[in-house]
């Protein structure tokens, strides 16, 4: 196993001011108010705000008025929520509230009516407090993670918008804040990105650092200027494995590893670096605040405010089977869900056992309906269900290339480390059998038989899929030192993909839209601007890297450790054109 330089904590450096803890905050902000005006500290869910609230007499403020304290009854809310929320453990229906949805118009006016008369310094501060004040002299947005928020949530810290349900199981929290809550608050992020006069990170406890909102909008311009990483996070799964503990320098003392997000930024966080330390934000902020820069402007008006490319590590390495899934097909995901494209994916092998196996498509003449009765009578008796008998399970090598369009059964046999390539949808798998374990609470993990019964495309068994879904590799142009292969995806899939082998200098040309990578073979590599937009990004063996649409062409050739050896990146961007 070779030794990591993994990069964990990629930054995007700033020249400015960072201004560390309570106190200091605080007086900050007393002094850029003079004692009156209207000050909004804005906060995302998730955000602690007993913490927030320990602090706030240093402010000083005459009148305090909490959002939260403003909405409807918990009851009605609930009501309200629960078509989009529904009774399913793991998934609801995307919504489209925003806080008006949530606050009682007469208690809003009450405050309002409140903050007329009063002549000195207002704080409003909560879920949902700039709509409230309806005007301010001061903005303060408190950010949060959607990583940090499952966190918070599967310790039982945290509630859901205007409801108290800290003590619900994680999926279900999860669920409401991805079909409700998250969209809520994102709408109002939205409008508050190119005003707030202040950005916050509280990730870190009783540890608070602000920027001015000035400064975080020039990070987030010169990040969709540049190549950047977002912020990995590392989760255990049942399934998990030991690669990542190594190659990614992990905590050896955990029982496993299974996943890696390297690049989902509406999950993950990115750090900008002010005076030497880390300021924390969602990724996704870069999404909304530069889109076009950022994805390009035909990937913009395809995909509007989303990321659509998807990157992330399943390793199970030492570890067991993936469950066996199915994602739906994008009329169900609209249907059912109210997603407007869905999970098509690929698994890349970046690693792999002499045993390694993928498990993926139909045996040959296959009964549907003998494989649905014996799913469910697995699922309902405990009994093993005969995977084999269904399904094809095929020897897997490291730089393999699995294509997964939507609707095709699959999953990772052990002794994989997959990186997976997907469309960014991110919560619609339909498990239909997970070799009867537990998951890491405790608990069967959900099992989605009639929802994947309803989108599995049972046409696609063995001889098409030795076809078509696997190596499907096309060399495509070669030069002194390098050659370019087309390694998928499925022509159903919008994602294209290309792998450079190369010992010397590769052009990536522009046009293409955003474009992901993984450095796949090889130490370490250099990626630079012909023009010197940027400055010379490095990056290193299995970390994922974005190249915004604006950056233009850009070089990528062997650097450091891995000069004179071959390297190699695969490349993910949106398909326009075959």
């Amino acid at each position: 196993m070779r030794k990591s330089n993994y990069d964990k904590f990629p930054s995007t450096p700033l020249e400015g001011n960072l201004i560390k803890g309570w106190d200091s905050i605080f007086q900050t902000l007393k002094e850029k108010l003079a004692g009156k005006g209207i000050c909004v500290i804005e906060c995302y869910q998730g955000v602690y705000i007993e913490e927030l609230e320990k602090h706030l007499p240093a402010l000083e403020a005459d009148l305090v008025i909490k959002a939260d304290n403003l909405y409807h009854a918990e009851e009605k809310i609930r009501t309200l929520t629960q078509r989009w929320v529904t009774d399913d453990r793991l998934f609801g229906r995307r919504a489209s509230f925003t806080y008006q949805d949530f606050l009682d118009e007469d208690k809003v006016k009450v405050a309002r009516n409140e903050m007329k008369v009063q002549t000195g310094l207002t704080l409003v501060y909560g879920h949902g407090a700039f709509d409230v004040a309806g005007q301010a002299d001061v903005v303060v947005y408190i950010d949060m993670a959607r990583w940090e928020i499952q966190q918070r949530s599967r310790r039982k810290e945290i509630d859901g918008l205007g409801v108290s349900n800290r003590e619900e199981d994680a999926s279900r929290h999860y669920k409401r804040g991805y079909f409700v809550d998250w969209i809520v608050c994102d709408e109002l992020k939205k409008r508050l990105l190119p005003i707030a006069d202040y950005w916050m990170d509280t990730h870190v406890p009783e540890t608070p650092k602000m920027i001015t909102g000035e400064l975080l909008r020039q990070g987030l311009t010169k990040t969709a200027h540049r190549p950047f990483r977002v912020v990995p996070f590392f989760d255990p799964a049942p399934w998990g494995g030991q690669w990542m503990k190594e190659v990614c320098d992990l905590d050896r003392s955990k029982s496993n590893y299974g996943w890696c997000f390297d690049c989902v930024p509406e999950e993950n966080s990115l750090y900008l670096k002010v005076e030497g330390e880390l300021f924390e934000i969602p990724s996704n902020n870069v999404v909304f605040h530069e889109t076009k820069a950022l994805l390009g402007a035909p990937v913009e008006s395809r995909f509007g405010e989303d990321f659509p490319i998807r990157f992330d590590f399943l390793d199970t390495m030492e570890g067991g089977n993936l469950s066996l899934q199915v994602h739906p097909t994008t009329q169900y995901i609209r249907d059912t869900f109210g997603i407007y494209y869905t999970q098509d994916e690929s698994y890349y092998l970046l690693d792999a056992t002499d045993e390694a196996t993928v498990y993926l498509g139909l045996k040959t003449d296959v009964c549907p309906e003998e494989m649905i009765n014996e799913l469910n009578e697995a699922q309902n008796t405990g009994q093993p269900f005969d995977v084999e008998k269904f399904v094809n399970k095929w020897p897997a090598k490291k730089h393999d290339h699995y294509l997964i369009p939507n609707g095709t059964i699959h999953c990772s046999g052990s002794g994989a480390m997959v990186l997976e390539i997907s469309a960014t949808p991110s919560i619609f798998t339909f498990k239909l059998y997970d070799w009867g374990r537990l998951g890491l609470d405790g608990l069967p993990r959900p099992i989605n038989i009639k929802h994947g019964s309803k989108v599995i495309q049972w046409e696609r068994q063995t001889d098409l899929i030795r076809k078509d879904f696997i190596n499907a590799v096309q060399p495509i142009a070669e030069g002194e030192g390098w050659r370019e292969e087309r390694t998928g995806l499925h022509e159903n899939e919008f994602i294209e993909t290309r792998r450079h082998w190369f010992t010397s200098t590769v052009t990536h040309p522009a046009g293409t839209g955003v474009n992901v990578l993984n450095l796949i073979e090889g130490e370490e590599a250099i990626v630079e601007s012909p023009t010197g937009l940027f400055d010379p990004f490095v990056v290193h063996y299995a970390e994922t890297f974005i190249i915004p649409a604006s950056v233009g062409e850009y070089t990528i050739r062997p650097y450091g450790l891995a000069e004179g050896k071959e390297c190699a990146t695969i490349k993910a961007y949106v398909r326009f054109k075959n």
